[in-house]
């Protein structure tokens, strides 16, 4: 219910420009001067745009009293606007006020469960045209209605118009498809480990990148995942036995209490993705500690924030106390918007936001060791572009080809 009310006020105001336009709804405040004018727009969207009603009493009865001028008021809107459907109406609308970016429904094929083109074909058959893989940004930022491409980057993303809701689709239900903004795809991404690592997730809940780390290491290897909240811990078991990933394990701990030399994490590789909180202070003992791992040989540092001091300059600080022991890795060139020049290398870091790239606002440092037993240098195009989930020859972005043998059909 939380879910679908949240649904609800979302595309409310996705349409309210829109509802302001339909004069009769002021009457709704005129006749009841007790309800608030944001709930006016949710009745008044429910009625025109939503599923129904679903409220009763005599709010539904209010909404019906006026519902046949509001219908007129709608349909005058649409031959004034020279339109014929009620999302026709939204890019005019959206046009008015420069500065608010919508960012896509991105949609990230889990496959550990299916492959990108049954999802494609299901999508299809479900009444979406599928136009392909996306040459640019701008082409992402044009998409309406109910057509589909898969991302310029990301061979496993597909991309969808602002607000299109998948909470109640079979694939969703399923596991088959994760709901995850592209950004958030990015650490794992560009981790890239090989089937067989042994994984640290510092931060995990929800467990998004967790599954999507699970995915890439196809099921193959081992991840530990960490965080304190035991009711998040518990929402990401489900999420993650719902997506197919076995080879985890949960730890209700604070990872700054993990021992290193804990047998267990020495054994392989034990990269790390942090999505990391509050301060940039504990963000940079989390940073610390991670690098302390002896069998460490690649971590992906990560952020759901834009400001510097958690991002660019927590990165350069530890580069200084660690001296040559690990290096700032070249994370995927292509990608438009890099780290702010906080440093001299701070370019091989990565930023993503609404205005630029489409997605929420992330930042992305990797950081590799040095000398002795590290990893094969790499500017990371290599480590990314030769993602294992991508066949070889396959650039990033590029449409997957026909697999020779397909997983579970949806």
């Amino acid at each position: 219910h939380v879910r679908q009310l949240y649904a609800l006020v979302s595309e409310t105001l996705r349409y309210s420009p829109v509802l302001e336009k339909l004069q009769p709804s002021a009457a709704l405040l005129q006749a009841e001067k007790k309800l608030p004018p944001h709930l006016a727009k949710v009745l008044v969207y429910d009625l025109l745009f939503g599923k129904g009603l679903k409220c009763g009493g005599r709010w539904k009865a209010l909404a019906r009293r006026h519902r046949a001028r509001l219908e007129a008021e709608l349909a005058r809107l649409k031959v004034q606007q020279k339109v014929s459907r009620n999302e026709d109406l939204l890019p005019l609308a959206q046009a008015a006020s420069p500065g608010a970016f919508q960012v896509p429904r991105y949609v990230r094929v889990n496959t550990l469960k299916t492959c990108v083109d049954d999802v494609i074909d299901f999508f299809k058959r479900q009444g979406y045209s599928y136009l392909g893989k996306a040459a640019s940004v701008e082409e992402l930022r044009a998409l309406s209605g109910k057509k589909f491409f898969l991302d310029l980057h990301l061979p496993e993303l597909l991309v969808f118009p602002p607000q299109t809701d998948f909470h109640d689709n079979l694939l969703y239900t399923s596991g088959h498809i994760i709901l995850q903004d592209k950004a958030s795809c990015l650490p794992a991404f560009l981790l890239g480990p090989a089937a067989g690592s042994h994984v640290i997730d510092a931060c995990a809940a929800p467990g998004n990148k967790t599954s999507h780390l699970a995915a890439i290491l196809k099921n193959k290897g081992q991840i530990f995942a960490f965080d304190v909240d035991t009711k998040r811990l518990a929402t990401m078991n489900t999420m993650l036995m719902r997506a197919g990933v076995t080879g985890f394990q949960l730890a209700q701990q604070d990872f700054l209490t993990v021992d290193p030399a804990d047998p267990q994490y020495r054994e392989w590789p034990a990269p790390s993705a942090e999505r990391l909180q509050a301060l940039a202070g504990f963000q940079r003992k989390v940073l610390s500690h991670a690098l302390s791992f002896p069998g460490l040989r690649r971590l992906v540092y990560s952020t759901c924030s834009l400001h510097r001091e958690e991002n660019e300059d927590v990165v350069h600080a530890v580069l200084q106390e660690q001296g040559s022991a690990f290096r700032l890795v070249n994370a995927f060139p292509s990608w438009p918007c890099r780290g702010l020049a906080a440093f001299p290398e701070a370019e091989c870091c990565l930023r993503a936001s609404p205005a630029d790239t489409l997605t929420h606002g992330f930042f992305v440092a990797v950081l590799e060791r040095c000398g002795k037993g590290a990893a094969a240098p790499s500017s990371l195009p290599a480590a990314a572009e030769k993602n294992p989930q991508q066949g070889e020859g396959t650039e990033p972005g590029a449409a997957p080809k026909k697999r020779k043998r397909k997983k579970q059909r949806v």
